[in-house]
């Protein structure tokens, strides 16, 4: 069987290293490649696919688009409005997921047992979307988008607000913002981490940084001291996730973990 990760772009994907490890740990001779695929083509890929293929993983701009598939949209996916993970029997889609969301809640759960009672989320996307819901899945009651351009952070705030728990919601500035809550999620590249965000940033007690590529970024070096959620974290738990639903296997999340942490040393050591 097939599977892959499709984006735009693709090549700094660490997708095809973590199944291709859990295949290995559990002896299934499947393939999964990183392919680039343009939005414009996306619906098309897809639909092209033949019987060999069984699940695809999507990162942006993908995401959204995902839903226009068909199949059936799990309740996560939707209340996000994205899939991350396209399941397929042959070759066509049967159920658009978001492992994202639950993968995101179990990152933080791996790190952090205390109470998660408000957060502050930089960004507005689609993975601010799922990790919003996810702070508000792990207890939240408020959440604060904090965005450069706050109409872009429109879909993303609607969905939080969507949630059966009706979390209050509000969009500020990322430039001047306050920073508050149990945790601050951070999915802005690293680039917009200037120093007064992550001094904005130094009382929040958990610190949630999407991004696993560069390492550190400004925000996790400025963590010291503190509980530290990584990108990698997040990325192989959603991953054991998207597992479980291509293979219909328990994911080994030691081994992807252990082939992720191993690939990211090895950039570093060459880059």
């Amino acid at each position: 069987m097939r599977c892959a990760v499709l984006g735009d772009p693709i090549a700094h994907s660490l997708s095809p290293v973590l199944h291709r490890a859990g295949y290995a740990a559990t002896g299934l001779d499947w393939a999964y490649d990183a392919v680039r695929v343009p939005e414009a083509e996306f619906i098309g890929f897809v639909q092209g696919l033949d019987a060999g293929w069984r699940g695809l993983s999507l990162t942006m701009p993908l995401k959204r688009k995902a839903l226009e598939l068909g199949g059936s949209v799990t309740a996560r996916a939707a209340l996000t409005g994205a899939a991350n993970t396209l399941v397929l029997e042959d070759g066509v889609v049967v159920v658009a997921d978001n492992t994202d969301l639950p993968g995101a809640a179990a990152a933080v759960r791996e790190r952090y047992d205390g109470p998660v009672r408000a957060a502050t989320v930089l960004g507005g996307g689609a993975t601010a979307a799922s990790t919003g819901l996810a702070m508000v899945e792990l207890g939240a009651t408020s959440v604060r988008l904090l965005v450069r351009t706050p109409d872009r952070a429109a879909e993303a705030a609607a969905a939080i607000a969507a949630h059966p728990s009706g979390p209050a919601v509000e969009v500020g500035s990322l430039v001047d913002g306050a920073v508050s809550g149990d945790v601050v999620v951070s999915t802005v590249p690293a680039e917009a981490q200037d120093a007064d965000l992550v001094a904005r940033c130094a009382a929040v007690p958990v610190v949630f940084e999407v991004i696993y590529d560069p390492w550190p970024t400004p925000l996790a070096s400025g963590a010291a001291g503190r509980v530290l959620v990584s990108g990698l974290d997040l990325l192989v738990h959603q991953a054991v996730l998207q597992f479980e639903l291509f293979t219909g296997l328990p994911g080994p999340l030691d081994a992807m973990r252990a082939a992720g942490e191993e690939a990211l040393a090895a950039r570093r050591a060459t880059g």
